[in-house]
């Protein structure tokens, strides 16, 4: 199972180029790892956005609603998002031909 990290809509590039996105990769797949057994198989196609510094996580239908989620927590942080069930190839799949 692989995890992708979904950059998305956000209004200051500065956080964006300040981002560490090869750690967040890393860490969020980490955590995500320790947490999967919650989520799958009920959750399966639902979307997980993660915190790496305090661990939480956001549930949510779509990669944006869960961003959204994290984003009302944590304003000035870059997610590492997940769709719960599904390898990093289809969820860029999904990604591609929606807009979630």
């Amino acid at each position: 199972m692989c995890c992708i990290i979904k950059i998305m809509n956000y209004k200051n590039d500065d956080l964006i180029k300040k981002a560490d996105i090869q750690k967040i990769a890393q860490v969020g797949a980490k955590i995500y790892e320790s947490k999967k057994s919650q989520f799958e198989p009920a959750k399966n196609g639902k979307f997980l956005a993660i915190d790496i510094d305090s661990k939480d996580t956001y549930l949510a239908n779509t990669s944006s609603e869960a961003v959204e989620k994290a984003r009302k927590v944590h304003s000035k942080k870059v997610f590492y998002v997940v769709k719960i069930g599904f390898s990093a190839a289809e969820t860029l799949a999904t990604l591609k031909h929606s807009s979630l």
